[in-house]
């Protein structure tokens, strides 16, 4: 039985940062084990401009920890006025990595996103050229398709055309929870990708009525059916290299989260990798976690893998039942719980940390 394991260091492809007071603690939690993370645009207002992805980078930058050697990768909000022009000259100037597609409405602050695809084209086909990868939170927000069909309805009526009208567009699925994503994504050609969440590894939708409501394990898209769970597990430790690491770790306050109309979002960075090692080693795949965590991501954007490495060792610790973030309370995915893996160094970000998440 392996006590201690070291791979080269991972990037989380999909993470909400926030903003203002709450960056000190958020990019703290994620740059702890990862080296690069795709940052989410969904502020209020969105970051649908080059120079306001230039001036948030900045600001998370402003956040790093000292002897911390962190990338933010800033995306692009869509909404039905973007202009292409703007969107190409952010990824020529390296300040976008990709743009992000919110269904109005879909979920936190998508108020702004887009309402028909078709209003689009003209971006899909300027990103296509250009390669820059579209990342999609894939549901539709039909009020007559139930909320746990919205991620299938999504896959028929809207990803399949984009896919198929711009056959070169590189498109990320994110956060996917549904055994049909998992089809999808897996039959469809090597410009299609999906990344996986470490909560929906781990909760089906039973984790939200366990005796009462339990906002803290609601997110969106929502966990689903014991059987889309296992189809995730499946897919995580397959070796596919359409599959990788992106944690959707999305902080809300505990009182935001605990209200008459909850906030949808699990704040998993603090524990992100250590649940991946566990569930890879439940699955008997732990020696896929480094593909899965380190290599896959960076391949299909076209980056390099991280030349430094994190280990993490076999000692149970208890996920604290909640962190302070930007002044105010938020309860982390798992807390109170015991996990069997910690992060014990990251070599090449900061050594010697060890024990439980600080941040």
């Amino acid at each position: 039985m392996n006590t201690m394991i070291s791979i080269r260091t991972p990037d989380d492809w999909h993470v909400h940062l926030r903003d203002g007071a709450q960056l000190d603690q958020t990019v703290a939690a994620t740059a702890r084990c990862f080296e690069r993370a795709i940052v989410m645009p969904n502020l209020v207002p969105p970051v649908c401009t080059v120079d306001a992805a230039r001036q948030y980078r900045n600001r998370i930058r402003a956040a790093i920890p000292p002897g911390a050697s962190f990338q933010p990768l800033m995306t692009c909000y869509l909404t039905d006025g973007t202009d292409a022009g703007e969107v190409a000259a952010g990824y020529s100037e390296g300040v976008f990595a990709a743009c992000k597609l919110y269904p109005a409405h879909a979920t936190t602050h998508a108020d702004s996103g887009v309402t028909d695809v078709r209003r689009i084209h003209a971006v899909l086909a300027t990103m296509e050229r250009t390669g820059m990868p579209l990342l999609i939170h894939g549901e539709v927000t039909d009020a007559d398709v139930d909320v746990f069909d919205r991620e299938a309805v999504f896959i028929e009526r809207v990803l399949s055309p984009i896919v198929r009208d711009f056959p070169a567009l590189k498109v990320v699925l994110e956060h996917i929870t549904t055994a049909e994503a998992v089809d999808f994504v897996r039959d469809s050609g090597s410009m299609v990708a999906a990344t996986i969440t470490p909560h929906h590894l781990v909760i089906n939708r039973n984790a939200m009525f366990q005796r009462g409501l339990r906002p803290h394990a609601y997110c969106l898209p929502v966990a689903k059916r014991e059987r889309h769970r296992l189809a995730l597990r499946r897919a995580a430790t397959s070796g596919l290299s359409k599959f990788f690491l992106g944690t959707d770790s999305a902080p809300h306050p505990r009182a935001m989260k605990e209200s008459a109309c909850g906030c949808a979002g699990i704040f998993n960075a603090p524990v992100a990798i250590e649940v991946y090692a566990q569930v890879f080693e439940e699955e008997g795949a732990l020696d896929l976690l480094e593909a899965f965590a380190s290599e896959y991501g960076p391949r299909f954007y076209g980056l390099a893998p991280n030349a430094g490495q994190i280990s993490l060792m076999r000692t149970p610790w208890q996920v604290p039942d909640e962190i302070e973030v930007g002044g105010q309370a938020v309860v982390p995915f798992l807390a109170g719980e015991t996990l069997t893996w910690q992060l014990a160094t990251n070599h090449g970000l900061r050594a010697g940390q060890s024990g439980p998440p600080t941040i």
